[in-house]
């Protein structure tokens, strides 16, 4: 049973709510790959100076791991008032946090003129990214999968994801500009400040779009149920029913982010560093490999989003997770002969696979919750896992550097990643067909992918 609200908007509005999504998301992922590009470039030096250089670097990616331990926080609270509140409303928030927390670390003292108050600046500010990127996701990858048709779902919903790719692309890309035209000094010195400043002016474009959409017709019409309700019933906090009637769903979606999440950042972060180190490889070329790769990143996810809607969102997610851990050693091989080309084919191919599990991602964890807990769901799910996977990656592969000096334990890792999720997305049941806005219990399907109680049959979205 299909509601009214289910009803695909015009292409006009579409488009617009999509692009709403899109550019609000790449600039947040802009200000959040920034800051780990910069961790891996300039920040050891600036803010943990005396120390060994590769130990300099484990600390300023500790300083970004510190950001993934806030993203769960942020999801929790987005989640709790983004299903309460609306979609809409929560992203503008994360925007502007997300924002101004960037500009600030581009206005930051070094250590050499306040001493040890600069990384723990550095820290505060960078949870203050971690918790707005946390409500952000969910939020995005929603107000497009609520709005657009079961049909080409899948498609509509990846278009938010390549903001990761496309603020990758604009960070490594005014990185790669700002490190060919000055000098090493002089981007160590204030050269470095410029990408986080210019983080000001993004954010007020990001408004102006996404002020200009409307909420979901999905959770409006949820919204209104609940309200008929509520004085029957009290209504139960978001959280309370994720866990109760979506817990398999929350470890499904945990699970599917292992490979995902680890991948991307020893692809994009952690790559910057061994090339640098281990392959003699100048950080110009290996932030133009980075570039390049994201480049043809963003260009197929649109496309796996695509294929998920004709062939189901498990068979695209689970080729991707098989072959970035076949990947893997064929990597680093490419890698470690220092060759430009052969960097760009390891991290292109690299970011190819990881965006077959990335593009079906959005619209196969929207489609695993119900409307009232969505949001809190689906980024429960997504941020809880980056503690586990995205935060310790790029710290992980540069410890297991550092301690055994070779890259067989780092794609091990990536490997054993893949197969975790490969075992929660297989154990996954099919999605696309989902219509977000049915109500359970109402003549179909309720409950989550990887299976529904009684219980959760019972309850309305």
């Amino acid at each position: 049973m299909s509601s009214p609200a289910s009803a695909p908007p015009s292409p006009t509005s579409l488009a617009r709510i999509v692009a709403a999504s899109l550019i609000g998301t790449t600039i947040e992922w802009y200000d959040f790959f920034l800051y780990g590009s910069a961790a891996a470039l300039v920040f050891n030096k600036l803010f943990f100076p005396g120390s060994d250089p590769l130990v300099g670097t484990l600390l300023s990616f500790l300083t970004y791991a510190v950001g993934f331990a806030a993203r769960p926080l942020g999801a929790l609270v987005f989640g709790h008032y983004g299903d309460r509140l609306g979609r809409k409303k929560l992203l503008v928030l994360s925007l502007v946090m997300m924002g101004r927390a960037t500009f600030a670390i581009g206005l930051l003292p070094t250590h050499a003129a306040v001493g040890s108050a600069a990384p723990v600046l550095l820290t505060a500010l960078r949870l203050v990214q971690g918790f707005a990127l946390g409500g952000e996701w969910g939020g995005a990858v929603l107000l497009v999968s609520e709005h657009g048709d079961t049909g080409r779902r899948g498609f509509w919903a990846s278009w938010p994801q390549t903001g990761a790719p496309a603020g990758q692309l604009l960070a490594t890309g005014v990185l790669s500009l700002l490190t060919a035209v000055l000098s090493d000094d002089a981007f160590g010195t204030w050269g470095w400040r410029i990408p986080f400043l210019l983080s000001g002016v993004l954010v007020l474009i990001g408004l102006w779009i996404r002020l200009s959409v409307d909420e979901s017709p999905v959770f409006k019409e949820a919204l209104a149920r609940a309200e008929s309700r509520r004085t029957a019933e009290p209504e139960k906090l978001p959280i309370v029913s994720v866990l109760r009637h979506h817990w398999r769903d929350v470890l499904v979606a945990m699970g599917a982010r292992m490979a995902e999440n680890i991948s991307y950042y020893v692809i994009t972060a952690f790559i910057l560093v061994y090339a640098t180190t281990s392959a003699d490889v100048s950080k110009q070329t290996a932030l133009n490999a980075v570039l390049v790769g994201s480049a043809v990143h963003f260009a197929v996810i649109p496309a796996w989003g695509a294929l998920s809607d004709r062939v189901g969102r498990r068979p695209v997610y689970l080729f991707g997770a098989a072959g970035i851990g076949l990947w893997m050693f064929p990597f680093f091989s490419l890698v470690d002969t220092g060759s430009f080309g052969n960097l760009v084919l390891a991290v292109t191919v690299g970011l190819v696979l990881h965006g077959a599990m990335y593009a079906p991602q959005a619209a196969f964890f929207a489609e695993l919750f119900a409307t009232r807990m969505r949001y809190s769901g689906a980024s429960i799910g997504a941020q809880f896992a980056s503690v586990a996977a995205g935060a310790p990656a790029p710290l992980i592969a540069t410890a297991l550097l550092d301690g055994y000096g070779s890259s067989t334990p780092i794609a091990l890792y990536v490997i054993a990643a893949a197969v975790l999720t490969l075992v929660a997305v297989g154990v996954a049941r099919e999605t696309r067909h989902r219509d977000l806005a049915r109500v359970e219990g109402e003549g179909g399907e309720s409950g989550g992918a990887a299976g529904s109680s009684p219980a959760t049959k019972a309850r309305t979205v």
